[in-house]
């Protein structure tokens, strides 16, 4: 249905565009367009300002309905999900405020456990991060 309407539409836009651009000008902003033309009887005019109001109505009626069938086709949305319980956050959500969710307190969480008791391999350790930029030193 929407696709029909939308093909009508398009013809209805091409038929007004045509019908502008046969009028005659009446301003004269530019001294040109005011000449005799084929249809430049005013009988004519009076039919091609009525052949524009009745496209243009027909334009306005055929984008309300396409507006309209727009509307009816989408589902309803919603950007905050609904939860159904208490539940533990996911590592990477958010978590609300009050609850200890801080920036400090997640990079608490994200530190390495005790130091490993002695005798027992020992974690890889991270490398440093530069405190600076690096300037070659000359022996």
């Amino acid at each position: 249905m929407q696709t029909v309407v939308i093909v009508v539409h398009l013809m209805i836009v091409l038929a007004m565009i045509g019908l502008v651009l046969l009028q005659r000008s009446e301003g004269g902003a530019l001294g040109i367009g005011g000449g005799g033309g084929f249809m430049s009887n005013r009988g004519s005019g009076n039919a091609l300002t009525r052949a524009t109001a009745i496209l243009a109505a027909a334009f306005f009626v055929t984008s309300l309905l396409l507006s309209v069938l727009a509307g009816l086709s989408q589902r309803p949305t919603t950007v905050i999900p609904a939860q159904t319980g208490p539940s533990a956050p996911s590592p990477g959500a958010p978590t609300p405020l009050g609850t200890g969710g801080g920036v400090l307190d997640q990079l608490q969480r994200n530190q390495p456990a005790a130091p490993a008791a002695p005798g027992a391999p020992a974690a890889p350790a991270a490398p440093a991060a530069p405190s600076g930029p690096e300037v070659p030193r000359s022996q």
